[in-house]
């Protein structure tokens, strides 16, 4: 088991954090454009969207990982690994995070948009400055949950050959035959990065949290 730990560990600084990191943050670019297409677009647009939306969540996300990666060669578009699984990964986080955003725009009360026009402001200038920082606040908790989800859903990426931390844990129990032991070392590694994640977005909830009485306060 020590043995095998710098090797896990190093799959996971290598693939696992990156292919989380980088997956999220242009899931979650996507997942605002898919939000504000489906809120504030033409039908054309938000029809195109909501089909987006309907098949990436309706399918699970190791089919839409094996047509990526092994049904697209069929058309003459090959993909390594790792562009792959980013690609799945970040359809699928755009699908479940535009629900997020399209959700807390929503619920941000008619009255801001009017109080941000009424001083001058233009849509795009209201959404960035008032409607997106208001939402911000209440997507936090359920995109937390979403990026911590990842992290673990990242071990999908081993279905595809990409090594990160799971697949690096089965290649050794190839060669060692141990599979209780090294299955039990990578789940240990998973929960401590769900913990520390977990431990962060208590804090990222108690801050923004502060910040909103603050501007009731003032308000």
């Amino acid at each position: 088991m020590v043995d095998s730990l710098p090797a896990l560990l190093l799959a996971g600084l290598t693939f696992t954090v990156p292919l989380t990191l980088l997956s999220f943050t242009l899931g979650l670019l996507l997942g605002l454009v898919t939000a504000i297409v489906r809120l504030f677009a033409p039908a054309p647009l938000v029809a195109i969207a909501r089909l987006y939306v309907w098949v990436i969540r309706g399918t699970p996300l190791l089919v839409q990982l094996f047509v990526i990666f092994y049904g697209l060669p069929s058309l003459g578009i090959l993909l390594d690994a790792f562009p792959a699984a980013l690609i799945g990964f970040t359809l699928n986080i755009g699908a479940y995070s535009s629900e997020i955003i399209r959700a807390v725009i929503s619920s941000v009360p008619r009255g801001q948009w009017e109080a941000a026009y009424s001083i001058g402001m233009s849509w795009p200038q209201a959404m960035r400055r008032t409607i997106l920082p208001q939402a911000g606040r209440v997507a936090v908790p359920p995109l937390s949950n979403t990026f911590i989800s990842l992290v673990k859903d990242t071990s999908l990426a081993a279905a595809i050959t990409v090594p990160e931390l799971f697949q690096t844990a089965q290649r050794i129990v190839a060669t060692t035959y141990e599979p209780l032991i090294l299955y039990i070392e990578a789940a240990l590694i998973y929960l401590a990065m769900s913990s520390v994640l977990s431990a962060l977005q208590v804090k990222l909830e108690s801050r923004f949290a502060r910040y909103g009485g603050f501007l009731e306060a003032r308000a």
